[in-house]
């Protein structure tokens, strides 16, 4: 049997390496993949992005199933190219990844079917932003509508930053339609704690992965512009189980019924960025269409059941038929991330010091490919080290005593990640 995992990052090496622990696998393919897949035994890069060619290639190869890691295919429809073919793959078609794709679809959906999220105003132009922000005051959250790699959001605390971000985010109207993005959501800020809630949906039928929470500003105590993601770990104390609950019934289940009346039935990964309030409610942050990164790392270091079997009942319409089961041990990673980043990241640094894998720690790569017979830096977030242990403070010190022995130049990275679960 074969597999096929789409995606360079961190999030797809984690995917494909637990889907390699399935029996009797034969070959997990990687497209286009990174240094850390191609090092791995039981897993084969290949250099294939174009999504009728990723097709051609699962077709040729008889692939048991593709999974999409990344929001950008989906969002150009490789799930409605996969299917008008016959061939099995997991992830919401074009027309479902619009929560994700436009923040002005998902706010809008939201409000349509009650599902509770912050108060929204979308805007394409520049002066009508500006009073808005000038009417509603600071803090304030600003938006661009499109896909922005999880760095489109600007938490302005000042009205200032705002209106920088406006600046930034929306093209002068001598630009015209040249410019992209041409929309931004603008946002009440909203008090709480943060938590990742993601899900598998087979168009009716939910099954909830394991809690996580990332940590999305640069610098530590959650200092600095957002990015991507610097860490995250597994489980989340803040869902506790009654925000658990709260969470499927307010959120998650409104959404897939919504997605259904809508027209657009929703399948594939989905993750709620939560808002968790003192009093235990819930609001929606932000929807995403696939699984988080960092988040996927320490979920998958946690997953003992069979990966390939929960997504035959997925793409089967069948995951009221099956559980997830799961360590009970919290899984950590910390994210190593390259010179600049989050702005534009320098690439070509040597990366030396690379610890073995173990049965409680691996280092999963991102921007990461092979030069001249070295590892080099090639994107912004670099490696995840990810560690398992018996609770988070001694994940923590493992991840970051092998953290010690790697070293790339520009080498940047948080020293707290978990503080938030630690201080609880």
């Amino acid at each position: 049997m074969k597999l096929l995992v789409i995606g360079s990052g961190g999030r797809e090496h984690a995917l494909a390496w637990r889907l390699a622990k399935t029996h009797g696998l034969q070959k997990v393919f990687v497209a286009p993949g990174n240094a850390g897949t191609a090092s791995e035994r039981e897993l084969e890069n290949i250099n294939i992005t174009d999504p009728e060619a990723l097709a051609d290639f699962a077709a040729e190869q008889k692939v048991h199933l593709t999974v999409v890691g990344p929001e950008a295919p989906l969002a150009a429809g490789i799930v409605n190219l996969f299917r008008a073919r016959g061939l099995k793959i997991f992830g919401p078609t074009r027309e479902a990844a619009q929560l994700e794709s436009s923040k002005d679809f998902a706010k809008r959906f939201m409000a349509r079917h009650n599902i509770p999220t912050a108060r929204f105003a979308t805007f394409s132009d520049r002066g009508s932003a500006h009073a808005y922000v000038d009417q509603q005051g600071a803090p304030i959250v600003i938006k661009a509508d499109g896909l922005a790699a999880g760095k489109g959001v600007v938490v302005a605390m000042s009205l200032a930053d705002a209106h920088d971000a406006i600046d930034h985010m929306l093209p002068p109207a001598s630009q015209g339609a040249a410019a992209t993005p041409a929309r931004v959501v603008i946002e009440e800020y909203l008090e709480g704690e943060e938590a990742s809630f993601i899900v598998m949906v087979d168009g009716k039928n939910v099954l909830p992965l394991a809690s996580s929470q990332d940590h999305k500003r640069i610098g530590d105590g959650d200092s600095g512009p957002n990015t991507g993601g610097m860490g995250a770990y597994s489980p989340a104390p803040v869902v506790t189980p009654e925000v658990h609950a709260r969470a499927m019934r307010e959120i998650i289940l409104p959404t897939v019924r919504g997605m259904a009346a809508d027209g657009t039935p929703y399948t594939g990964f989905l993750y709620a960025g939560l808002m968790i309030g003192r009093d235990g409610s819930v609001k929606t942050v932000e929807f995403n269409c696939r699984l988080g990164d960092p988040e996927t790392q320490p979920i998958m270091m946690r997953l003992k059941s069979d990966l390939l079997t929960l997504l035959d009942h997925a793409v089967a319409g069948r995951l009221d038929l099956v559980e997830a089961a799961w360590d009970r041990r919290v899984a950590l990673g910390v994210v190593l991330a390259a010179a600049n980043y989050p702005g534009t990241p320098r690439t070509g640094d040597v990366i030396s010091g690379l610890p073995e894998s173990s049965e409680d720690s691996h280092v999963f790569h991102a921007g990461s490919s092979e030069q001249d017979g070295q590892i080099v830096t090639s994107g912004g977030r670099v490696l995840c080290v990810t560690t398992l242990s018996d609770n988070l403070k001694r994940a923590q010190k493992h991840a970051y005593d092998l953290i010690v022995g790697i070293h790339f130049d520009g080498m940047q990275y948080r020293r707290d990640i978990g503080h938030r679960a630690i201080s609880r």
